[in-house]
């Protein structure tokens, strides 16, 4: 009861921070992708909808597992896939994202430790693991796809619609070449994805969008433990102050100062070492050396079970584990205290609170400047977890107003809010986030010496995200340039080398050579553009020759004062009279007179920017997929797609077949329908509907989307008259019900024209009166002649009919309403001569007092240009 008031709360307030700045239908969505769960949130402006909310999955859950199966020619995701998990544990891949760009031995390593036994290979062009399967191979980022695809059609399943942008969540130990293989998968799924979010920015906004922090800053910890990973993020929260249409206001904002992680420590962890426990008890009670580890069926089943005794045992002291048949239909059961769960895993409570302490160890903060340490994630609901960070923070209770499964996906659908083009905040909470690496550059090529210009730290760990940054080095040759982390102590996780990125630049060479004779005011340089992206990868966007050349041009001369203009003068003729007698006989020559020039020369600086040719050479596991790969991904994928649409319109149809079978059966069975149909007809019928049931349940088994409507529109065929007449036998009263009240309406109508509106014609109104007459008596005798008529026969007329025939008189009567009061007619008064001739004189010959006024001028200025206009008109008569 408390999680859903929580869960109205967060709606409710959530509710009023979003307004509508385009389209009302406007959508944007979050993935929270995790190792084990797949979870959706919708930004949807909809009338009728909530502004933000969880997507449901096909069972009405708010989290799905993040699985896909291929098994048989046939793809499964979800909760589909899980039920296949236990048959067949080698068809089922679980948690592909965290072996995108992951070393081929790393990931083994993997499987080996969680029990995954899928068929696997080695990727000898990038040195990563590939996955066969019963529909091809594939790869980790094909799987993450098609995981991506199904939250996508989760979002547009909810919101009735198409949804092409979104936001995706990261762990923040999360690095560049993983990143840049998740932003494939996703465009592989057809998402234009804003931007990566880090998870714990995702909890900072959902726990600071409705707090106000004028009055008081403060750092929070978010401590998130997970079904992988863990980690611990400081982030301060602040306000400062903006103008908004001339107004100052306040407006909030976090920044995160830093965060730690385990990447291989969750929940799962504390899961296998139940699963070991429980396997060695297994073995023992079998007793004939066999070690179910071996079988991937029984530790898939073990697995399962083992889920749910770790969520018994958080509410537990103790709890009860069996798995059916779980080796050789042998089956298992035990039970366990929370004590000894507690004493398996004695070495995960002390390694739980490693990133909790690096960060507030590196902050040098003290425990008690921390205002709250915020828990996130399903494995911190384990009680023994919870009292070992209580110790360690010293508090007898930890902060839990976010929802552990729900808050990272929420905050993330605010900022993909916030960052989309249809859709914005109402209410403001800036994001500052950094990147988690830091990030080094290194030169090679002829020439380059290694020193601070050829090696340098071009990102610091936690530097501001987007950030762009330019580096510049003195170089007449083509080079490389080499990405790399910046400590070989903390790399991702499964990263055996620190190099992520290579790079060859090429037309230096060229550059120098070619402007090399010129007069070169500097030396040649290379300019080097780098970008930290939204989604923090850092990339080369953009390489220049940069070629500085003086060279003597001319320019116009100064203006000069009226002063040194007199002076220049008479500079200039004495000049003349001592030389310049060439220059005048010349222009005497020339028969012109020559002038100085207004040009002089200058030495001026120009700078060229050519554009050199950026090459990736990127090997191993950080190599991005060729276009060639890409291409053949693109046409699986969409096959793939393809065979689920058809798959699910298969379903849909077979399940539609089967439905009415049963529901016209039970109907055809019912003492109304004996009224419509006669006794052969429905035996008939019967005897068709057994015929579809047999076919169905034998040899329609494996049969098309096809074949299914052809059988169900043959029954249509066969049904719909029938259904047609029981329906009429309610929907013609009710329709004739109706046509009746409007004749009585009618009447009325008529009777206001006469009182109100006597302006309408009478033929009008005799129109349509003579009308509704008709329609009464076209009613009254097919109603009669229906009566003699039986009723499995067709009917003589339909509710239709009564409908469109009452429409069309009611289109007439409104026609007629509408005709406008006509307007009244208004006659001009006609004057006499008399009075005309008056007028004139009264005109033409003002009195010798009204001439000498203001007034009388003008009059006598309209008289001369009356004279002028009788003179034209006079010159136009002669003409």
């Amino acid at each position: 009861m408390k999680s859903f008031l929580f869960q109205l709360t967060s709606t409710l307030s959530i509710f009023l921070l979003l307004i509508n700045l385009q389209s009302s239908e406007s959508a944007v969505v979050s993935i929270d992708l995790g190792s084990e769960w797949l979870k959706v949130a919708v930004v949807n402006l909809k009338p009728g909808q909530a502004p933000i909310s969880i997507a449901i999955n096909e069972m009405s859950k708010r989290k799905t597992p993040s699985l896909v199966a291929l098994e048989s020619n046939t793809r499964l995701i979800g909760e589909e896939a899980t039920n296949l998990l236990a048959r067949y544990p080698t068809k089922v891949f679980y948690n592909p994202r965290d072996f995108i760009s992951k070393p081929y031995n790393y990931a083994i390593a993997r499987m080996k430790e969680f029990y995954l036994s899928n068929d696997v290979f080695l990727e000898e062009n990038r040195g990563v693991v590939g996955f066969r399967t019963d529909l091809g191979e594939f790869g980790a980022e094909e799987l993450v796809a098609m995981v991506l695809r199904f939250g996508m059609g989760l979002g547009e399943g909810h919101v009735r619609g198409v949804v092409r942008e979104a936001v995706l969540t990261v762990p923040p130990y999360m690095g560049v070449a993983e990143r840049k293989g998740l932003l494939l998968a996703a465009e592989l799924a057809g998402i234009k994805v804003l931007a990566l979010v880090n998870e714990h920015c995702g909890a900072a906004l959902q726990y600071g969008i409705d707090k106000d922090f004028t009055e008081e800053s403060r750092f929070v910890v978010f401590y998130d433990m997970g079904a992988a990973s863990t980690y611990a993020a400081l982030v301060y929260f602040s306000s400062y102050s903006a103008k908004e249409f001339g107004k100052t206001i306040s407006v909030n904002q976090f920044q995160v100062k830093d965060v730690r992680w385990d990447a291989e420590l969750g929940g799962q962890d504390m899961e296998l070492r139940l699963v070991e426990y429980f396997a060695d008890e297994f073995n023992k009670q079998l007793g004939n050396g066999f070690d179910v580890r071996t079988s991937p069926k029984a530790m898939a089943k073990l697995k399962k079970q083992v889920k749910r005794t770790k969520e018994i045992l958080s509410a537990n002291t103790m709890a009860l584990i069996s798995v059916e048949s779980i080796h050789d239909d042998r089956d298992f059961r035990s039970t366990i205290t929370r004590e000894k769960f507690e004493e398996l895993c004695q070495d995960i409570w002390e390694r739980a609170l490693n990133p909790l302490r690096e960060v507030i160890k590196h902050s040098g903060l003290k425990p008690e400047e921390i205002y709250a340490v915020e828990l996130i994630g399903g494995a911190t609901r384990v009680p023994k977890l919870k009292a070992k960070l209580q110790e360690f923070v010293g508090r007898k209770e930890l902060d839990k107003h976010l929802d552990a499964d729900e808050a990272i996906v929420l905050g993330a659908s605010l900022h993909a809010a916030n960052i989309s083009d249809g859709i914005k905040l109402n209410r403001k909470l800036g994001m500052i986030d950094g990147s988690t690496y830091g990030y080094m550059m290194h030169l090679d090529g002829p020439d380059l010496e290694k020193d601070e210009n050829t090696q340098q730290l071009i990102v610091p760990r936690m530097k501001k995200i987007p950030s762009k940054m330019f580096r510049s080095i003195v170089h007449n040759k083509d080079f490389e340039v080499t990405l790399s982390y910046e400590s070989e102590g903390l790399l991702p996780p499964g990263v055996t080398s620190s190099v992520f990125a290579q790079y060859s630049i090429s037309g230096l060479a060229e550059a120098a050579e070619r402007y090399g004779s010129r007069n070169l005011s500097a030396p040649i340089k290379a300019s080097l553009h780098f970008s930290l992206s939204r989604s923090s990868v850092l990339s080369l966007d953009r390489a220049d020759a940069v070629i500085e050349i003086s060279e003597w041009v001319e320019v116009p001369k100064k203006n000069l004062t009226v002063d040194n203009s007199t002076s220049s003068s008479n500079n200039t003729s004495e000049a003349r009279a001592d030389g310049g007698k060439d220059d005048s006989s010349e222009s005497t020559e020339n028969g012109s007179t020559s002038k100085d020039p207004d040009t002089e020369k200058k030495l001026k600086k120009r700078t060229f920017r050519s554009p050199l040719k950026i090459t990736e050479k990127t090997m191993g596991p950080s190599k991005s997929l060729s276009e060639e790969s890409l291409t053949d991904a693109r046409r699986k994928l969409e096959a793939l797609d393809k065979k689920d649409a058809e798959r699910r319109r298969t379903a849909e149809l077979k399940n539609n077949l089967e439905s009415y079978i049963y529901a016209t059966r039970e109907k055809l069975d019912s003492e109304e329908f004996e009224k419509i149909s006669s006794s052969e007809e429905r035996k008939s019928f019967i005897e068709k509907l057994e015929e579809a049931q047999d076919w169905l349940y034998m040899d329609g088994e494996d049969a098309s989307a096809d074949e299914f409507q052809e059988r169900l529109d043959k029954l249509k065929s066969i049904g719909d008259p029938i259904f047609f007449r029981y329906n009429e036998v309610t929907a013609r009263p009710a329709a004739a019900e109706h046509a009746r009240k409007y004749f009585d309406e009618v009447e009325r109508i008529v009777q206001k024209w006469k009182t109100d509106k006597s302006w309408l014609a009478k033929a009008k109104i005799d129109e349509v009166q003579n009308d509704a007459e008709k329609l009464r008596k076209w009613l009254n005798e097919k109603e009669a002649e229906q009566k003699k008529t039986p009723g499995f026969n067709t009917p003589v007329f339909t509710s239709d009919e009564i409908y469109d025939k009452v429409i069309n008189l009611q289109d007439k009567v409104s026609r007629v309403n509408r005709i406008p009061k006509p307007k009244p007619i208004i006659e001009k008064p006609v004057k006499n001569e008399t009075e005309k001739s008056d007028d004139k004189e009264n005109t033409h010959t003002p009195s010798s007092d009204e001439s000498s006024t203001p007034t009388d001028q003008g009059s006598s200025d309209s008289d001369k240009s009356n004279d002028n206009a009788k003179s034209e008109t006079e010159v136009h008569d002669e003409l």
